[in-house]
């Protein structure tokens, strides 16, 4: 297919008028051109699907131009629309097509509404790239175009600190993960001569087991920085400052999710070394319980819902590391998630939107007769993520938990334990936001957002609601199986139908709880004497600032005193001290020379007098 380099150009191009024109001519349409763009891509990309899906080609290519070219090293700047990609093309493009219309009410009042816009594109543009390209290169490439966007849209409100503070903690925290994926790119150049998809896929048959462990975790590194996934997870959170749409565009549907597209792509690197699957699936476990546990006790909603995606990214990693079983699935929920993290996050902004930007939900409460439509939709959202049955993430969710199992004990039981809390926590945000006694101030005035809004919202949680249709006939494996091979059955320790009542179980626990703890919606702050240490862990990120404060950022702030330290008075003070002692030496001599011939006379009059007495004295003795 000719046409899929529009896929990517329509939202550059979009993002560089708006740029270039700026907020002045562009403020009475530029939020309409903006909000456009991601709609055309997303009909060129349903164009190509169906191309792709009803011909005989396992993908299509296009070659663009060469773009490097030294020696024998070449890249050529190629894209690649695959199954893989082609679901990615239509996520991005459709739910982030409802983003930005969303955002033109979202972002009404803005003045810089149009760079906003502008951003929103550059970001669209830059994931489009990542996915598309045939080349880890390429995709390097849209990899930190997407790391730029998101510094851009996390501090687009850059007059208030945190969020400025909020940007560059997210953009260094990816830098670290960048260099591992940047290492990675490096060691296949030496090993294989290449940096494609498929000339690394043939080429790691001939390459050693260290070779293909070290390129895994490498690999993983940058996935955990993009997708925040321990031990990099830190930067999520904070990214909440960011406006609400860019939370739920880049840190719930798309963007955290590029690590998952990573390690996808990269299948064939996984299953040439077990430590490397295992080190993914060990991540996935580590972060979806971290991110779970984090979610209970914060009272800002976006915070709750922000370690709610750290958590089912978790899941995600999981059933990717699982290999050939949990790819499908991995994929599954990643389009399922999609569909209903960015209706709560949509939710959350129509919220804060009639509650005047208020965040915290222990000034919410009664909010289901006043907000009817973001209840609703929010509602669907909420029983999708929780796994309640017939909802779409009751079918990836699930899966992902029954896989778990397939792989042991300990991996099964802590998927299940992370399905019970987050219902607690999702439970707990539901009472305090909508169902509870309302606890706004009485000159409030609650409303209900506009249209331009509230549509986005019904789509998305009639997503939320049929995403499940996709495991219809096993249409999800099919489709992703010319990439990531055919799935493997795994056997189960527990029949299908106990592991999916046991998990039930504790998702109604989970609300059980939730239910009896929050009858009003926890209305009373509670003094730091009152709140036991988990809730001030889990209040506190579990120590992750700290931990990295006190391993990596003062000891290198000491390291850097003290290299500076060694420079001003070791490498300076030795090169300043020969520069002094040759300095002092030359003044000295320099005062033989005084440019007097009585001096030089009387210097000629005393050494010879010296010599004449030495000789005297020779000959005395």
């Amino acid at each position: 297919m000719s046409l899929l380099y529009l896929i990517i150009a329509i939202p550059a191009v979009s993002s560089a008028v708006l740029l270039l024109l700026g907020g002045r001519l562009t403020k009475g349409w530029g939020h309409l051109v903006g909000a456009a763009a991601p709609c055309a891509s997303f009909v060129v990309g349903v164009i190509a699907f169906f191309s792709l899906s009803s011909g005989d080609e396992e993908a299509l290519g296009q070659h663009l131009f060469t773009w490097i070219q030294v020696a024998g090293f070449r890249v050529d700047f190629d894209l690649l629309f695959d199954p893989l990609s082609a679901v990615f093309v239509l996520l991005i493009t459709g739910v982030g097509g409802l983003i930005h219309i969303y955002s033109i009410g979202y972002m009404a009042h803005d003045e810089r509404r149009p760079r906003f816009f502008a951003y929103l594109n550059l970001f669209v543009a830059a994931m489009l790239l990542l996915v598309l390209a045939d080349d880890y290169l390429g995709l390097f490439l849209g990899w930190e175009g997407v790391g730029l966007a998101s510094y851009l849209l996390i501090g687009f409100w850059q007059h208030k600190d945190t969020a400025a503070v909020a940007a560059k903690k997210a953009f260094v925290v990816n830098r670290v993960g960048d260099m591992g994926f940047a290492l990675a790119i490096m060691l296949m150049f030496a090993t294989f001569g290449t940096t494609t998809f498929a000339g690394v896929e043939g080429g790691m048959e001939g390459a050693s087991s260290a070779t293909a462990t070290a390129l895994g975790l490498l690999l993983l590194l940058g996935a955990c920085g993009k997708s925040a996934q321990v031990p990099l997870q830190s930067w999520l959170l904070d990214a909440m400052e960011g406006p609400t749409p860019v939370s739920a565009l880049i840190h719930a549907a798309t963007m955290v999710t590029a690590g998952v597209y990573l390690v996808t792509r990269s299948h064939f690197v996984y299953a040439f070394s077990d430590t490397a699957q295992t080190a993914v699936v060990v991540v996935g476990l580590a972060t979806l319980l971290w991110g779970a546990i984090i979610g209970c006790a914060k009272d800002d909603v976006k915070k709750v819902l922000a370690g709610s995606t750290m958590s089912q990214i978790g899941y995600m990693m999981l059933a990717a590391g699982i290999g050939p079983a949990g790819y499908p699935f991995a994929i599954f929920h990643l389009l399922t998630h999609g569909f209903f993290k960015a209706n709560m996050f949509l939710g959350a902004g129509s919220v804060m939107h009639a509650m005047n930007d208020e965040v915290d939900m222990r000034r919410y409460g009664g909010l289901q007769r006043l907000l009817p439509i973001t209840f609703l939709t929010f509602a669907c959202g909420y029983l999708a993520i929780i796994g309640f049955p017939g909802f779409s993430g009751f079918w990836s969710k699930d899966k992902i938990i029954e896989i778990a199992f397939g792989e042991g004990w300990i991996i099964g039981l802590g998927a299940l334990l992370g399905a019970g809390i987050t219902a607690f926590y999702m439970t707990r945000l539901m009472i305090m936001t909508f169902v509870s006694e309302k606890r706004w101030a009485k000159n409030a005035e609650p409303h209900e957002a506009p249209l331009v809004m509230t549509v986005p919202l019904m789509v998305l949680a009639a997503l939320s609601v049929l995403g499940g249709l996709l495991l219809v006939g096993g249409w999800i494996q099919g489709w992703l199986e010319p990439v990531t091979g055919a799935v493997e059955d795994h056997a189960l320790p527990l029949p299908v139908w106990v592991i999916t009542g046991l998990t039930l179980l504790v998702v109604a626990v989970g609300i059980a709880i939730a239910v009896k703890a929050y009858p009003l919606g926890d209305i009373a702050v509670r003094s730091p004497a009152r709140v036991s240490p988990a809730t001030k862990a889990a209040r506190a990120d579990l120590y992750g600032d700290a931990f990295n404060e006190g391993a990596f950022m003062r000891p290198g702030q000491y390291l850097t005193r003290s290299l500076v330290y060694f420079d001003n008075r070791g490498v300076d003070g030795a090169v300043n001290g020969v520069a002094a002692l040759v300095g002092g030496t030359s003044g000295r001599i320099r005062r033989w020379q005084t440019g007097f011939v009585r001096s030089y006379a009387a210097a000629m009059l005393a050494g010879s007098a010296l010599v004449v007495l030495a000789l005297l004295a020779a000959r005395l003795a």
